[in-house]
C-alpha cells in the first residue's frame, strides 16, 4: 500500500479547475487523503443552502442520491486527472460513462458530512474504473462501481468562460 499524499489547497483548486464543472455544481469541498493513483478520499459538507432542496423535498430535505454518486464521479475525475494517464496533447474532459451496483443505504440530510471514498480499478488514455463509497458518520450512505469516459474536448468548453 502506498502512503497517503498531501495536497495542497493550490494543488486541489488547480484540479478542481480542469474539471467543467463550476457552482452550484463543483460537489466537493476539500480533499482530505490521496494515495498516489489508488485512492482519494474527500468532503462535501451537505448544508441547508444547497439548491436542490428547494424542490427535494421542501418538508423533508433529501440530498438527491444521483447528486451523491455525482460527487463520487467527480471526484473518480479528480484522481483520473491526478493519475497522469490522461493524453497531453489535447484538452480533455472527462464524463460519467457507466454506473454498476448503486445502493443506496442512508438518506443524507443538511448537516451531514459526506465523506467520499474512490479506489481506483483501472485507468487508462480512455476511461477509468473505480469502487467508490459515500459515508456519514461512519454508516455507508451509497456505494458504487463507476466508469469514467476521457475525450477530446472537441467543442473548446475547457477553455470557455464560466459564470
Amino acid at each position: 500500500m502506498m502512503e497517503p499524499t498531501s495536497l495542497t489547497v493550490a494543488e486541489v483548486v488547480a484540479i478542481v479547475g480542469r474539471l467543467p464543472w463550476r457552482y452550484p455544481f463543483v460537489l466537493i469541498d476539500r480533499v482530505l487523503r490521496y494515495a498516489r493513483g489508488t485512492s482519494l478520499h474527500a468532503i462535501k459538507n451537505v448544508t441547508f443552502n444547497e439548491p436542490f432542496f428547494l424542490g427535494h423535498f421542501p418538508d423533508y430535505p433529501v440530498m438527491p442520491g444521483v447528486l451523491v454518486i455525482e460527487a463520487l464521479a467527480q471526484l473518480a475525475c479528480v484522481l483520473t486527472l491526478l493519475s497522469g494517464k490522461c493524453r497531453s496533447d489535447s484538452p480533455e474532459l472527462i464524463f460519467l460513462d457507466r454506473v454498476d451496483a448503486a445502493r443506496f443505504k442512508r438518506q443524507v440530510i443538511p448537516g451531514d458530512q459526506l465523506i467520499l471514498e474512490v479506489e481506483t480499478t483501472l485507468i487508462t488514455a480512455d476511461d477509468g474504473a473505480f469502487v467508490t463509497r459515500a459515508r456519514v458518520d461512519g454508516q455507508v450512505a451509497a456505494e458504487a462501481e463507476l466508469t469514467v469516459a476521457i475525450r477530446r474536448d472537441l467543442h473548446g468548453m475547457q477553455g470557455a468562460p464560466h459564470r
